[in-house]
């Protein structure tokens, strides 16, 4: 299925690109999330007029991407969750709460979907996350979990 790039997207393309997808992907992802256009002729037309205020656009959303960047880059921020003896959470640490602390000590507001753990956070310790800002910025923060129990 061919549409039209209205924004850039890691690993497919950049604004006004016209690029074929599968028929899934650009229905369930690219288009439901304003992404993409269908590539008619009408659309084709329609996107030339508007490119200058896409990529305006998308340089703001950079510019703000590396604001959050500098604030965050390399910090560490700490959660105390509740463990068990053998130091596993019960449950585990999702994106919706480091989003949380990321708002709470550094007034950062970041969608929970650009919030990447390289692998699950389900014991006490120190793990990389990686924040993916914009489709060409990318940082990462360190977050700790501690016990809650403890003082």
């Amino acid at each position: 299925m061919k549409v039209i790039l209205l924004e850039n997207v890691r690993k497919v393309g950049s604004i006004g690109e016209i690029i074929d997808v599968k028929r899934g992907y650009a229905r369930n992802f690219l288009i439901s999330k304003k992404k993409a256009l269908f590539a008619s002729k009408e659309n084709i037309k329609e996107v030339e007029k508007i490119k200058n205020d896409l990529n305006k656009k998308d340089q703001d959303r950079k510019n703000l991407s590396k604001e959050i960047e500098n604030k965050v880059k390399n910090k560490e921020y700490t959660i105390k969750k509740l463990s068990t003896e053998n130091r596993e959470l019960y449950g585990s640490v999702k994106p919706t709460e480091i989003s949380k602390i990321l708002k709470e000590t550094d007034n950062v507001e970041i969608n929970p979907s650009m919030i990447q753990p390289n692998k699950e956070i389900k014991s006490l310790g120190t793990f990389e996350v990686t924040l993916n800002l914009h489709s060409d910025i990318q940082t990462q923060i360190k977050i700790t979990v501690l016990n809650q129990e403890e003082n």
